[in-house]
């Protein structure tokens, strides 16, 4: 058990036990600001080198848990983080075509279009995530976010480049959305 040696708002050490949290931890009062208060509880701030790392770990896709246990950060503090890197994703990825499109298109585009599913805290809670990349560059030139119909199909081949729309050849698991 860890004990604290002192308030973490005012730094007084004249603290009475204040029964639990709801994690079973145990929670202190302090007898001169009253405020509460756990021991280790202390904000750790993650530096911007630590979350380039984890930020590499996701785009490998290791498992999450795996994460948390290889770098040292709670599961709940790693599904914050992810949140704010999907918030900072643009909404339209800005395709560029390759450098030499005459070479591309003698040959036609080709692209590949597949949905996958992931869950939020619980498997009922289930995700959809549609992408389509450049089977030839391996680049993401669209995706969208939803459930699995017939809706988020259009959504994603709404936010896919003209150019792909009008040329390219798409290649996909012959999903027939409903």
């Amino acid at each position: 058990m860890v004990i604290p040696e002192s308030c973490p708002v005012c730094g007084s050490t004249r603290y009475k036990k204040n029964g639990h949290t709801r994690h079973g931890k145990q929670n202190h009062l302090c007898k001169n600001c009253e405020r509460q208060f756990s021991a280790g509880a202390e904000n750790l701030l993650i530096s911007s080198e630590r979350r380039a790392e984890i930020a590499n770990l996701l785009r490998e896709r290791t498992s999450l848990r795996g994460i948390c246990r290889a770098v040292g950060v709670s599961l709940t503090w790693l599904l914050h983080f992810m949140v704010e890197c999907f918030a900072s994703c643009p909404d339209h990825l800005h395709v560029r075509l390759p450098a030499s499109p005459a070479k591309v298109f003698i040959y036609k585009l080709e692209a590949e279009a597949d949905e996958m599913w992931s869950f939020v805290q619980k498997k009922a809670h289930k995700q959809w995530i549609w992408l389509a990349m450049d089977a030839t560059t391996r680049q993401i030139i669209a995706f969208h976010v939803g459930d699995r119909s017939r809706e988020s199909a259009k959504a994603l081949w709404g936010e896919i480049p003209e150019v792909y729309q009008e040329h390219a050849i798409f290649h996909t698991d012959q999903y027939e959305v409903s």
